[in-house]
């Protein structure tokens, strides 16, 4: 952690007596992003679990989705991943999770950030496709060569899946310092395959060779607590052929799955605390609007991330501001035991519902996109701005991930949003929801052309 120039700024809110002042500081100084949230426990219904609920999504009983409660470890900012065995005789690796890319790919070559590595020549059911691959991600690239070989899932599916997968010999900017995973599965459609969409995707192969429900979900646990703290975290769950409804409270709500290549949704509007930005609704979606759980933050549209921040800083209850919070390179810290969540307002995305003469809102509370980093000498809580701008996409990451269940039902072309059992009590009683609006504005055309 660099920690640069400090600047004390003065905080002041209103109580029904008087005003405090609360010393705030900043902190100057590009900190690493890969180290960011680490995880709050899961929080089960233990009465359901014990009754061995779940949804009959899968009425072959080809899954148990309670045996995958639990399957994933990590954070937002440094991935959460799964366990898989991969090859003969199987090697145990951890796999990051992520819905914005299609290649199943994992280390096959020495590197100064990883552990371990799959080494095809061990492997006895390995066969080379003798095809390159390259990918690259917003962040990082890798390149290898493309083959199949034989992967088990010890908390998913039942039995062995031949996969297409990928041997990375070179890469630079992807693996990264404290990672705890040697490959990626990406979870979307095979367009975005590489090098070509005949690569089939890791999904694609588990639904045909097993006949699970072309559905999965995710619950991803790591809002609220420091990425400073040593325990030892639950990340949440990949439910891989449909729907667990101990994961969840209230109601799924649908939207659309617009194009199949990233999971490409629509955005109507935003609002911060109940102020409506007005822009003109294709800035949302500009150039596309995706649900991406390999993207750590909440990112936005140049202009639309440049009004939010007007927003917030109109309606919070800071006086004064470094404008280093908002651009990534300052932390701010409140005197320990100051919780600042108080302080932001609530950020809505309105998404257009299934029924297309509706929408509803996903409400984002401070405390996913106001996250804890680290502490200094145990005084100070340091915190980052969860939300950033971005050149070609609106991308709800793990930042507003964190908050819901996310189903992505592929077989119906949508995807649902409930609110996370595993949010924490700092959910109940501060108007958290995931709730339909009808609003005339749903008949707008907010996708560009």
């Amino acid at each position: 952690m660099l920690l640069y120039g400090l600047l004390l700024l003065s905080l002041s809110f209103w109580t029904s007596h008087s005003v405090f002042k609360i010393p705030l500081k900043m902190f100057a100084g590009k900190f690493n992003a890969s180290v960011q949230l680490d995880l709050r426990t899961l929080r089960k219904n233990q009465s359901a679990v014990e009754s061995g609920l779940s949804l009959a999504s899968d009425p072959a009983g080809i899954v148990n989705f309670l045996d995958m409660i639990n399957n994933l470890k990590g954070d937002s900012g440094r991935g959460y991943y799964m366990q898989m065995v991969i090859g003969t005789p199987g090697l145990t690796l951890n796999i990051l999770v992520d819905t914005g890319s299609s290649n199943f790919a994992v280390a096959a070559a020495e590197h100064p950030y990883i552990t371990h590595f799959y080494n095809r020549a061990l492997s006895s059911t390995y066969q080379s496709s003798g095809r390159g691959v390259a990918v690259k991600y917003t962040q990082g690239e890798w390149e290898g060569e493309l083959g199949t070989d034989r992967i088990t899932i010890p908390q998913g599916p039942s039995g062995t899946i031949t996969i297409n997968i990928a041997a990375i010999l070179k890469s630079e900017g992807f693996f990264l310092p404290g990672i705890n995973w040697q490959g990626i599965l990406g979870l979307a459609y095979p367009l975005l395959a590489r090098p070509d969409p005949s690569v089939e995707p890791f999904f694609n192969s588990v639904v045909g060779q097993t006949g699970i429900p072309d559905v999965f979900s995710l619950q991803m646990c790591g809002a609220g607590v420091s990425a400073s703290t040593t325990a030892d975290p639950a990340g949440g769950s990949l439910i891989m052929g449909g729907v667990e409804p101990t994961l969840y409270r209230g109601s799924v709500w649908y939207t659309p799955v617009l194009e199949e290549w990233y999971y490409q949704v629509e955005v109507l509007k935003l609002e911060v605390g109940a102020q409506n930005l007005n822009l003109d609704c294709k800035e949302y979606n500009s150039d596309k609007a995706i649900v991406d759980s390999g993207t750590t933050l909440l990112r936005l549209p140049g202009n639309v991330f440049s009004a939010v921040v007007e927003a917030i800083m109109q309606t919070s209850l800071i006086e004064d501001f470094s404008a280093g919070f908002f651009e990534g390179t300052k932390l701010a810290c409140w005197m320990r035991g100051e919780s600042p969540w108080r302080l932001f307002p609530k950020i809505s995305i309105y998404l257009r519902a299934m029924n297309t003469s509706q929408s509803f809102r996903i409400t984002i509370l401070p405390q996913l996109y106001v996250q804890p980093i680290t502490d200094i000498d145990g005084t100070l809580d340091c915190f980052r701005f969860g939300i950033s701008p971005s050149a070609n996409a609106l991308v709800i990451g793990a930042t507003v991930m964190e908050g819901f269940y996310v189903i992505f039902d592929r077989a119906q072309k949508r995807v649902g949003f409930a609110v996370s059992t595993c949010a924490g009590k700092w959910v109940q009683g501060n108007g958290y929801h995931c709730t339909t609006v009808y609003t005339s504005s749903c008949t707008m055309v907010c996708l560009n052309t």
